[in-house]
């Protein structure tokens, strides 16, 4: 790492031309009256407008400003991965591109993070501006993922957040796990994490990316986090477990009807519901215990799971 940064601030973005070049300005205004050395890193998740002439023009004037550019939508986990791995601030500011977001939060942010010792700052936009089929979700999503993760926080979805820069580059974001940054954190050993309320723009250009899709994958990944966090690194122990059971209940189930036709000469066994009932526990059982050993080799092997086709950058 040749040279250290006081701050990166990584926004990814998909079809926002029409709020960079404000958002970028807005910024740079922010860290020049603070006196902060910055670097923005705009990561262009395969947009289909001019976003990303948009990108060229800002950072050809402005060296501070950097660009990656997918060939493809990815998601935001996607463009967060890769500017996370890009940053070399000590804090990492991330942020949405639609400027609801203030980069007025950024220097309490830092603070937050450099003086107060926190390792994660999530920020709680308390009084919104979304549509009513964007909050009730928000608010059932938060309400799950604090009673599953054990975090205290109000807005675990809010695109404004700050970290230590060990915090983002130790923790690995795919999916739809941007979500769930905090929990990664937690489960990664960062367990000073705070919260910040923070201004919410209403949005000036564009539309929201926000819809049913993006709500039902949320939850599927809060089930996969949650199950991730306790069994990701031994999922014998949750496999195992249950086929062990279930095939010790489909054995007794056959001891029992064993010592039925033997001592009792009980006819037609094969006739009796519980005799199917066994022979499935039995077979269920094999099974769960077979996936619970391939988990354990899969988990033991290295993943490239996060690889994404870069079309190009600037000023990395």
């Amino acid at each position: 790492m040749d040279k250290q940064l006081d701050i990166s601030v990584v926004v990814p973005l998909f079809n926002e031309e029409d709020s960079l070049s404000e958002l970028t300005s807005w910024i740079d205004k922010v860290m020049q009256l603070h006196n902060f050395s910055y670097e923005v890193i705009l990561v262009d998740d395969g947009s289909r407008d001019g976003s990303w002439k948009v990108v060229e023009q800002i950072a050809a004037e402005n060296n501070n400003v950097k660009g990656i550019q997918f060939r493809r939508n990815y998601g935001k986990s996607a463009a967060l991965f890769e500017g996370f791995d890009a940053v070399i601030g000590d804090v990492v500011i991330t942020m949405d591109a639609d400027l609801q977001d203030s980069p007025e939060e950024i220097p309490d942010l830092y603070k937050m993070i450099m003086k107060d010792d926190f390792d994660l700052v999530s920020g709680w936009k308390k009084k919104r501006y979304d549509p009513i089929t964007k909050t009730i979700p928000t608010k059932l999503f938060n309400s799950a993922t604090r009673q599953l993760s054990g975090i205290k926080l109000n807005d675990f979805n809010c695109g404004l957040k700050a970290y230590k820069r060990n915090v983002v580059k130790t923790i690995e974001v795919y999916g739809e796990m941007h979500r769930y940054i905090p929990v990664l954190a937690k489960q990664a050993g960062f367990v000073n994490i705070g919260e910040k309320v923070v201004e919410h723009q209403a949005r000036k250009h564009g539309t929201s990316k926000f819809g049913l899709e993006r709500f039902v994958n949320g939850f599927l990944d809060l089930m996969s986090i949650s199950f991730m966090t306790s069994f990701g690194k031994r999922p014998m122990h949750f496999f195992g477990l249950l086929g062990t059971l279930s095939f010790i209940v489909g054995f007794g189930i056959s001891i029992y009807l064993t010592i039925l036709k033997i001592a009792f000469n009980v006819s037609k066994m094969t006739d009796r519901p519980i005799f199917y009932l066994g022979l499935l526990c039995m077979i269920v059982g094999t099974q769960l215990f077979i996936t619970g050993f391939i988990g354990e080799m899969i988990s033991r092997s290295a993943s490239d799971r996060n690889k994404y086709s870069v079309k190009g950058t600037l000023n990395l």
